[in-house]
């Protein structure tokens, strides 16, 4: 039998000033919705949010904006699309220009990115062993993909 060696240190959970819990609200950029998740850095649970919708010029940010003033979090967390063996393709890329953009809109609020492959696809199974019908998946979907990819991420930020 193999044993395994002492296990590497895990990054410390996020905090805010003085050691405070975070909410942390999660983006999936979609070239239809914009998926959103929001989550906490105490219970270290995500749950679906949101769908922004993506109009013939690009996001809504404003209804981005709205989310950030109304939920005030200490940390988003952007997926990024990386293809199946990890490169950065050109949905990747053009996530990471709208990485950018949230980042100009979010002020001083940090902006982190995270893996997200697999995330809408490992959504739409859940939603599909729920019998949820297919017009009611295709509302959901991305929001849950974005909780998928912030659950991922706080199960590997804050053990």
């Amino acid at each position: 039998m193999h044993r395994a060696g002492p296990a590497a240190p895990r990054p410390a959970a996020p905090e805010g000033p003085a050691g405070a819990p975070q909410i942390v609200l999660a983006f999936d950029f979609g070239h239809r919705r914009i998926g959103v998740a929001c989550g906490d850095t105490v219970s270290r649970t995500a749950a679906p949010l949101d769908a922004v919708p993506v109009g013939s010029r690009g996001p809504r940010w404003e209804a981005i904006a709205l989310l950030l003033r109304e939920w005030q979090p200490g940390l988003i967390v952007v997926g990024l699309p990386l293809s199946l063996s990890g490169r950065t393709g050109p949905a990747a890329r053009a996530a990471l220009a709208e990485v950018e953009m949230l980042r100009a809109a979010a002020g001083d609020i940090e902006v982190v990115v995270s893996d997200e492959r697999l995330t809408t696809v490992t959504a739409e199974r859940a939603l599909r062993e729920a019998r949820m019908p297919r017009e009611a998946r295709r509302r959901v979907v991305d929001k849950v993909a974005a909780a998928v990819m912030l659950q991922s991420w706080l199960d590997r930020m804050c053990p």
